[in-house]
């Protein structure tokens, strides 16, 4: 695939070098760091109360709106700049122009930002590490727990990069991405509300919260990755597509 890892590289570079990555790596950990807090403060009084449940990693992972929540809203941050910026300034002509192809430039940023994703959480790992000083920490529940938060976020991301290829603007491309993942999201929530049934069931099939839940047990459920790939290759196919009619132009 030709020039996919010039581009991969070039993204990578200019994403780092911007305050924004930082900005938002800085404001995720807080938030999670924060959450991490609260887990622990409540797993400990739990214990002096004498009562049992699930580990502080479990909890962290599977059991707060806290995990999820952010997601909606920092991945959107990481992928609204990939097309649209360089739509709006004009760089992207000289790469459209160049010998390479519109999957390698499509796959080449979005990895770009799936490996920025992938550095936001590798600081987490102190959490892990922390959870195992003060209770019980199942190293296969971790393992799986990460997978989840890679597979749900690698999907997240694949939608930003599609809202970002169909506007020029930076604001709008985040505001698209948003709306989609909650929606995404409030779909999920239907297996909570709805009745016994094939809604339902769709509901749980794609709910986040049902999916973080079951990982974080150790529980890794292959028709959820199913669905995480979907939602990564699908807007990724379309992607491609849309810069493929910028060069017909």
């Amino acid at each position: 695939m030709s020039g996919l890892w010039p581009i991969f590289r070039r993204e990578l570079f200019s994403f780092f070098v911007t305050p924004l990555a930082w900005v938002v790596t800085t404001a995720f950990l807080v938030i999670q760091g924060l959450h991490f807090y609260l887990v622990l403060s409540h797993y400990a009084t739990l214990q002096l109360q004498g009562m049992g449940g699930a580990g502080p990693v479990e909890m962290f992972f599977g059991q707060t709106v806290f995990l999820y929540l952010p997601l909606l809203f920092f991945c959107p941050a990481l992928t609204m700049r990939l097309f649209a910026e360089e739509r709006r300034s004009g760089t992207i002509e000289p790469l459209l122009t160049a010998p390479v192809t519109s999957t390698a430039v499509v796959l080449g940023k979005y990895l770009a930002v799936v490996v920025a994703y992938v550095g936001m959480w590798l600081p987490t790992l102190v959490f892990v590490w922390t959870a195992s000083s003060v209770g019980r920490v199942d190293h296969n529940v971790v393992g799986s727990s990460y997978l989840a938060v890679i597979a749900i976020g690698a999907g997240y991301l694949a939608i930003g990069t599609l809202t970002s290829a169909v506007t020029k603007s930076q604001l709008s491309a985040a505001i698209m991405s948003i709306m989609a993942l909650i929606a995404l999201f409030m779909l999920g929530i239907g297996e909570f509300i709805l009745p016994e049934g094939i809604g339902r069931d769709l509901c749980g099939y794609v709910s986040v919260w049902g999916q973080m839940n079951d990982f974080s047990r150790g529980v890794v459920d292959s028709r959820r990755l199913v669905f995480d790939a979907t939602c990564v290759l699908l807007p990724l196919f379309v992607t491609v597509r849309v810069v493929d009619s910028w060069r017909q132009e």
